[in-house]
């Protein structure tokens, strides 16, 4: 479900992006510590879901995300053309702008002592993270971390992790995030580009609802 939920989305693009432009070793290990954060977190979530509410709803709960994305999903890839890369291109553009040097020092001096200047401020403004890890390392996280929050995968490891045994869950995830995140990086943009979004998405549509069947049933008898 992972595999599917991720191969080509947004933040496999991010991860493929990045290793082209910077060594692939920080990429990976800032991409590769944020999606086993996110996808311990989500697991997590789900086994104390059960605790705040009655096991019997988190299960039906459980069941209509499933549907839920099962339909979404195959709605997208229907409305998907095969040789659209939007996803790669909108995270190649959000990148690009954030990548795009900014002028902070504002109109001052020129010459050696504007460039002094312009170096002391930006030693002080210098992030506290950056003391214990590179900027690469840290942006691979970051935009990782907040491309897998509130996505498809994340929430349906909320529920497989609610319904099913969270550590297996935990396992699952996991190990399905480090395949997409070392094929990202290890393809690049190529790679990306070649990857049919609305076959991928279609698949996943219809193991999101093979699960959410599955569910039903185990409720039902």
């Amino acid at each position: 479900m992972t595999v599917l939920s991720e191969v080509g989305d947004r933040t496999f693009c991010v991860a493929a992006i990045l290793a082209m432009r910077h060594p692939w070793s920080s990429v990976l290990c800032g991409c590769l510590s944020s999606v086993i954060l996110t996808t311990t977190l989500s697991a997590v979530i789900g086994w104390a879901a059960p605790n705040l509410i009655p096991r019997e709803l988190a299960h039906r709960i459980t069941t209509l995300l499933f549907f839920g994305f099962g339909l979404w999903s195959l709605w997208e890839a229907y409305n998907e053309d095969d040789d659209d890369n939007e996803e790669l291109e909108q995270v190649e553009k959000e990148l690009n702008q954030d990548a795009a040097p900014k002028d902070t020092t504002g109109k001052g001096p020129k010459g050696k002592e504007g460039s002094k200047v312009a170096e002391d401020l930006k030693k002080q403004r210098k992030p506290f993270l950056t003391n214990f890890f590179s900027p690469v390392f840290i942006e691979a996280f970051s935009v990782t971390f907040f491309g897998e929050w509130g996505d498809k995968s994340q929430l349906a490891t909320i529920g497989l992790a609610a319904d099913e045994n969270a550590v297996g869950v935990i396992l699952g995830g996991i190990l399905a995030q480090v395949l997409c995140t070392v094929a990202a990086v290890a393809g690049g943009k190529s790679l990306a580009s070649k990857i049919s979004e609305r076959l991928v998405t279609m698949a996943s549509g219809v193991l999101f609802l093979i699960f959410g069947v599955q569910s039903f049933l185990s409720t039902v008898y």
